[in-house]
């Protein structure tokens, strides 16, 4: 019908503009013209439209109800016989429900029908408005859940054990036959299982990337206790999933191509939305019933910070009280291997897996590619003492930036990365002394490790506590779900005291001072504040931190 299907417009302005330029169309001439008033209230916005003066009648409505030259429209939308009375007061209940943080904005758009041109005003007004959203600095967050699928464990107890312990996730591919690659190495999950968390049917059908999104987001629920009865006590419109993809479905996007070799009709009739990078989040939404925030932010191998910093910026604005946030990929896979090897980016150290991701060592010959997922469970402060969760972690702040330099290579002068470090600091509220652990994203390149290094060194070099180290040295490169491991193995040195050794550095590179860096072995270290970075193609820069909670 005409009012349901228009009512999906309201909320867009380009949606009316849209509507409006397909009514043009059905106006063959003349100079007819009509106005399109939206009404915008609360925080979405609802809309109410008005159409004026239409085309051959001097006589004015209240809504996309009939008209002379109405075709375009229904031809668009379905049959145009809603009555006028009918949508303009289902416009006026919606409009009168909004929340109680209230503005109206009111946007005209002229479209001038006769010969095809546009013109277009906008004259927006704002009232004063009540905002009764607590103030900012009362809504702290705070971790209270962790899940995890990686090559060295599927819970973030044995996974950091692993780490500690200096043991390696690093293998000989085994998921296809990868003779013909100049790279045969990964950190390739060799056994898992989707059984109690996933349906069979949907296992079957979706990417990897999807499955290990749904398991460790479940999983953080689990590890966060929160159970049926605490679910049930939540509300859901205030709780959202934000867990990123940097690659998204490409197993499922690669065997449609196959597929469609033979014919269209071979195809998955889900390789569409299982390929794209936001149905992971979209679909632990659908499965829990949160109804809050819910979207996925793709940015390379920063994807799970972008991802956790705006999950909590979400709680801090009042706009989610709980929020599951992360990343996740999985493009072991041949058309994954072989794009990175075109990219001359992977180790080809094949016949010593567990020695091909070297951080900052001086015989480093590229990354290696890991897959998994990270979740944070995210929680308001108060939200989280109220129903007695166990609090982890801290979450004080991060930043965004961008290199503006090159597609793949670091800004040489390191200033995009420093900025980004700053820029966290000043979010955080905390000064550079105050960090003394920093999660490197240090992936293993000639480049990128050395860059990271001198700005670490230029931001943190005088503080004679800080120690640094690098996950990927064991686990390798998780792309878009680095970030979130990364967060996990930070917020674990937060609560056992215990930072995760650097293996593999066995020449450092001229210019790295060791005493910065962690050693061969786990290291004891009370972490005031812990930073940790994620930078990814297109020169994205992004830094979290994460502190003791007091």
């Amino acid at each position: 019908m005409v009012g349901a299907a228009a009512s999906s417009c309201y909320a867009s302005p380009l949606c009316t503009w849209f509507v409006a330029a397909c009514m043009s169309v059905s106006h063959g001439g003349g100079d007819s013209r009509q106005a399109v008033a939206l009404k915008s209230t609360g925080r979405s916005r609802r809309s109410r439209q008005q159409l004026t003066k239409c085309s051959g009648s001097g006589s004015s409505t209240t809504s996309f109800g009939p008209c002379n030259h109405y075709n375009a429209l229904s031809s668009l939308f379905g049959s145009n016989s809603v009555s006028l009375n009918r949508n303009q007061r289902r416009l006026t209940r919606a409009a009168t429900a909004s929340s109680d943080k209230e503005y109206d904005d009111t946007e005209y758009v002229e479209l001038k029908c006769g010969g095809g041109a546009m013109a277009v005003a906008m004259d927006m007004e704002k009232e004063a408005k009540v905002d009764n959203k607590p103030p900012t600095e009362q809504r702290r967050v705070v971790v209270t859940g962790m899940g995890v699928e990686t090559s060295l464990g599927h819970d973030p107890d044995t996974f950091y054990e692993n780490l500690l312990q200096g043991n390696s996730g690093i293998s000989q591919i085994e998921n296809f036959d990868c003779s013909a690659f100049p790279t045969r190495i990964a950190g390739e999950i060799k056994s898992f299982s989707t059984e109690g968390w996933v349906a069979p049917k949907l296992s079957k059908r979706m990417d990897k990337f999807m499955l290990y999104l749904l398991t460790a987001g479940k999983k953080a629920l689990v590890d966060g206790g929160v159970t049926e009865e605490v679910m049930a006590e939540f509300d859901k419109a205030k709780c959202g999933v934000l867990i990123g993809s940097a690659m998204g479905g490409m197993k499922v996007f690669q065997d449609a191509i196959e597929a469609m070799k033979i014919s269209y009709k071979k195809m998955n009739p889900f390789c569409v939305p299982f390929a794209t990078t936001n149905m992971g989040s979209a679909m632990l939404a659908l499965d829990l019933g949160w109804m809050g925030p819910n979207y996925s932010i793709s940015t390379a191998c920063a994807t799970s910070n972008f991802c956790i910093l705006n999950s909590a910026n979400h709680i801090i604005k009042g706009e989610a009280d709980v929020m599951l946030c992360g990343g996740s990929d999985s493009v072991i896979i041949p058309i994954g291997l072989g794009g990175f090897v075109a990219c001359r980016a992977l180790s080809q150290r094949n016949n010593d897996p567990t020695k091909a991701s070297r951080p900052w060592d001086s015989n480093r010959d590229g990354f290696v590619m890991g897959e998994g997922a990270g979740v944070l469970l995210l929680e308001e402060l108060e939200h989280a003492k109220k129903r007695g969760a166990t609090i982890y972690a801290e979450f004080l702040g991060g930043s965004f930036t961008c290199d503006a330099y090159h597609m793949t290579e670091p800004r040489p002068d390191g200033a995009g990365v420093i900025l980004c470090i700053e820029r966290a600091l000043a979010d955080a509220g905390i000064s550079k002394e105050q960090i003394n652990y920093i999660n490197a994203h240090a992936t293993s390149t000639p480049a990128g490790d050395l860059k990271e290094y001198q700005a670490l060194a230029h931001c943190f070099g005088q503080n004679p506590e800080i120690k640094v180290n690098s996950t990927k040295s064991m686990i390798g490169h998780l792309l878009g779900a680095a970030g979130a491991v990364e967060a996990v193995a930070t917020v674990q040195a937060i609560r056992t005291g215990w930072v995760h050794p650097n293996i593999n550095l066995e020449s450092p590179d001229n210019g790295v001072d060791t005493n910065l860096l962690v050693g061969p072995e786990k290291e004891r270290l009370d972490i005031k504040a812990a930073l940790s970075n994620s930078f990814g193609f297109g020169g994205h820069n992004s830094s979290i931190i994460f502190a003791p909670y007091k």
